[in-house]
């Protein structure tokens, strides 16, 4: 069995520009930056990254309409940029605000 999903709060930042696909599906790529306290090896640790993301279709639509700076919870899936990268982007399925 196989697992690849993650759930993560954080501020929505670095929002660029819509764009379409070939096949005319919405895309919007953005940054997700978190920020926590965890517990590691029973210490406290304080956590901070920054996220790579992009949501497509609908969700991109939705998501270009939220300020840089707001809260969300979002739900998604890794996978590399592209083929040849190696680096991950999280792929939003999920997106709300955090009031």
């Amino acid at each position: 069995m196989s697992f690849n999903r993650l759930e993560l709060s954080a501020e929505l930042a670095k929002i660029a520009e819509l764009r379409y696909t070939p096949a005319g599906i919405p895309v919007l790529s953005f940054h997700l930056l978190h920020v926590s306290e965890q517990v590691e090896a029973k210490l406290k640790r304080r956590v901070e990254c920054d996220v790579p993301s992009v949501a497509m279709g609908q969700l991109a639509l939705e998501t270009q309409t939220i300020a840089e700076g707001t809260q969300v919870k979002v739900t998604g899936f890794l996978a590399k940029r592209s083929l040849k990268s190696a680096q991950l982007v999280l792929h939003i399925q999920t997106l709300e605000k955090i009031i």
